[in-house]
């Protein structure tokens, strides 16, 4: 699975994109992902993640149970100022 990370969720986790294990709901994801150490200057992924909107396929995803396939492509959108 594809995840792609935007503005702030970008610069938290470091990278534009990544892929991931997938076979699991987006609730373990997002665990998995909260537990990785913050990068230096940048905000905790955790934090960014709690007020984050999902793209699933590019359709919202608001079903965190939602389980995820391996040719998913998953985008993490921090709200954006502005918009």
């Amino acid at each position: 699975m594809l995840v792609r990370y935007f503005g702030a969720a970008k610069a938290a986790s470091g990278v534009d994109q990544e892929r991931l294990p997938a076979g699991r709901p987006l609730t373990d994801l997002l665990t998995d992902l909260r537990r990785r150490p913050a990068t230096p200057g940048s905000p905790s992924l955790g934090k960014v993640l709690d007020r984050s909107s999902f793209l699933l396929n590019e359709v919202a995803l608001r079903d965190r149970a939602t389980v995820l396939r391996p040719d998913d492509v998953l985008d993490i959108l921090p709200p954006f100022a502005g918009g």
